[in-house]
């Protein structure tokens, strides 16, 4: 990783990176999506309502995927110093988020007709709200030591202590009784969906996971843009 640590390096990979991930993505997306809206079957127990899985469950994987990359992101700037950990930080979170509150959003909805309540305070609907509330708190530290010239450690130190909260969203299922279904795919079990509902959620994993990636790398880049800027404009102000 340390060989991409010099921007310029960085870009020369991430500008083209971007357009294909943006390609790859839409497409697998497009073919998930309307996949599971027009050839899969409605569920036998949920009926059409089952179709929010196809969103929902990438939201989720997404919503914890950021945080996690957060961490790895702040134990590179703690440990290795890397000097675009704390760029790829600022920009992970506001997607993490955005995935974040999607999954609470479809979970919601998906939640009304099968559970009778919009909300509850369950396990893993709490866990993954406090994930969300996390994303802002680190986005709102990020900015505020950026704003100070600070190096972002206490961004990176909160985005370590965060990342405690994503065993208590897997095993929330486990742990505590809940409303929220158990894990319906695992390594050891393999999935309990219906191959015929199966099929389009590996699209929509991947798709949106292309987008993530690639709204990431615009982000980083757009970040590195505005330093340059910056540092033009202080070394004209020297002048």
């Amino acid at each position: 990783m340390h060989g991409y640590a010099n921007p310029a390096r960085f870009l020369k990979l991430a500008r083209p990176a971007t357009g294909w991930l943006l390609g790859v993505g839409a497409l697998l997306l497009a073919a998930g999506i309307y996949g599971g809206l027009f050839v899969t079957p409605p569920d036998y127990l949920q009926g059409e309502t089952v179709r929010i899985l196809y969103i929902h469950v990438p939201a989720a994987w997404l919503g914890m995927a950021g945080w996690a990359s957060i961490a790895a992101s702040s134990i590179s700037q703690l440990v290795w110093r890397h000097p675009l950990a704390a760029v790829a930080g600022r920009a992970l979170a506001p997607v993490g988020a955005v995935f974040a509150a999607l999954c609470l959003a479809t979970g919601s909805i998906w939640g009304r007709p099968t559970w009778g309540t919009w909300w509850e305070w369950d396990g893993r609907l709490t866990s993954m709200l406090i994930l969300f509330f996390l994303y802002l708190g680190y986005i709102a530290l990020a900015s505020a030591e950026r704003e100070r010239g600070g190096e972002g450690r206490m961004a990176a130190l909160f985005g370590l202590v965060g990342a405690v909260n994503l065993p208590i969203i897997h095993y929330s299922v486990l742990w505590w009784r809940t409303l929220h279904q158990g894990q319906s795919i695992s390594i050891a079990q393999g999935s309990s969906i219906a191959p015929e509902l199966l099929w389009p959620l590996p699209l929509t994993m991947v798709g949106f996971t292309a987008i993530f990636a690639a709204v990431t790398l615009m982000r980083m880049r757009a970040e590195l843009a505005r330093q340059k800027l910056e540092a033009r404009l202080r070394r004209s102000a020297a002048e």
